[in-house]
């Protein structure tokens, strides 16, 4: 019953062992941002069918100017009780924020995406696989040059949630992004996020998470490394969508 814990922690070695030695040759230029999310997955009727509805609202220096707004909906299918299957579209408007990086203006990013999330437990631990590729169409930030660029990138998330007293519990999870050819960077890893949050279940279709993310971006130059720290509030949302 132990073994998923194990393999995943020992994947988690093997995956973020190259940052130690990537990094260290970059300078860190440390921010603190405020995330404020809404992720909802409402079914539709008795359908394995649902639809995604995701919302965050990202700020640099807590609340104090834009870092970014993501905006995601999505279609899933639930193959069974433990496996769903996801596609969907993103759209992202980006803002520069650091002090190691050259000033630039906002940029728009159009992106399709599709996902499989496996689910399963271990005694008392809810455990989530996530695995996503996105096609990515970056808009240019010079107004010299306008248009998109096409790149890729892959994501692997592993999330673990632990009951606490009444309607608490705590969750944490480790997601690992590699840019996938073609792509425009001195590294194939962009980031590495890592967050910890307590969570409370306001009813059953709803809850709130209240935590901390630590987010390593690898600037594409290959001379900095973003330590971001970030203050998450997420409203999470499963009610149902209804046509009676």
């Amino acid at each position: 019953m132990k073994r998923p814990i194990a393999y995943t922690f020992l994947l988690s070695l093997v995956l973020l062992h190259p940052f130690s030695s990537f990094a260290a040759d970059r300078a860190v230029d440390n921010n603190f941002h405020g995330w404020f999310n809404y992720f909802g997955d409402h079914p539709l009727g008795k359908s394995k069918w649902s639809v995604h509805l995701e919302g965050q609202y990202r700020r640099h220096e807590l609340i104090l100017s834009w870092q970014q707004l993501l905006l995601r909906p999505a279609i899933n299918y639930d193959v069974n009780k433990n496996l769903t299957l996801t596609a969907g579209y993103a759209n992202a408007r980006s803002y520069s924020y650091s002090d190691l990086s050259p000033a630039s203006p906002a940029t728009t990013e159009h992106r399709l995406w599709e996902q499989a999330l496996v689910r399963y437990r271990v005694q008392k631990a809810a455990l989530t696989t996530r695995l996503r590729l996105e096609q990515r169409f970056l808009g240019s930030s010079n107004p010299a040059t306008p248009g998109y660029r096409y790149e890729n990138r892959f994501r692997a998330w592993e999330q673990i949630t632990l009951p606490l007293r009444g309607k608490m519990y705590f969750t944490a999870y480790d997601e690992i992004w590699f840019y996938i050819k073609p792509y425009v960077s001195k590294s194939v890893f962009d980031q590495n996020r890592a967050y910890a949050a307590a969570g409370f279940r306001v009813k059953p279709s709803v809850r709130v998470e209240v935590g901390y993310m630590n987010q390593a971006v690898f600037q594409r130059s290959g001379l900095v490394r973003e330590s971001n720290h970030t203050f998450m509030l997420s409203v999470f949302s499963n009610k149902k969508f209804s046509f009676r």
